[in-house]
């Protein structure tokens, strides 16, 4: 057998995040997943140890192999997903996406950008569906959305007013006195 060097990926870190999103994006890609789970675990890994490398709970991996034991492959298909029935219809969810991209105020809102509290009231006035602030940062990011803040004043002030203000000089020195 011959010596390999071992390889390493720049930034793991980054590149593992974003391979498991990319397998939680696809029906196939996760039955694809749970498939190599239930791989390692016949070729004699313990749930704990195949859990701690593909990124899962044991208890998920567990599911995986007892769902396979009982029903074979069939059993690592997608199925219903367990939880609470989505609030918002498929047409509400379009008309939301449309109504994001435009400014709060046109919708005749009070703030001057969307973040979870205005989505939540948004939700509450157009539909009557309550959503806690903190579901509304979630659904931004499910709708490809990112928070923007807006800048401060101070980001569009005058920079030789700017200057002038600063306590220490250019230098990185102290004032003098």
């Amino acid at each position: 057998m011959v010596n390999m060097k071992p390889l390493r990926v720049s930034d793991a870190s980054t590149v593992i995040l974003g391979l498991q999103e990319e397998i939680q994006r696809s029906e196939e890609s996760r039955y694809d997943h749970r498939l190599h789970g239930v791989l390692l675990v016949a070729q004699g890994m313990s749930c704990r140890q195949v859990a701690g490398l593909l990124g899962d709970g044991p208890r998920t991996v567990q599911y995986w192999v007892h769902a396979f034991e009982r029903e074979g492959l069939a059993g690592l298909q997608e199925g219903q997903r367990p939880g609470r029935p989505r609030r918002l219809s498929d047409r509400q969810i379009e008309q939301l996406q449309r109504v994001l991209r435009q400014p709060p105020e046109q919708v005749g809102l009070e703030v001057n950008f969307w973040d979870g509290k205005a989505l939540s009231e948004y939700l509450h006035q157009r539909w009557d569906v309550g959503l806690g602030v903190r579901q509304c940062q979630r659904l931004f990011r499910t709708l490809g959305f990112r928070l923007r803040k807006p800048r401060s004043a101070i980001a569009h002030a005058d920079p030789q007013l700017h200057r002038q203000h600063k306590k220490t000089p250019k230098t990185g020195g102290l004032p003098q006195r």
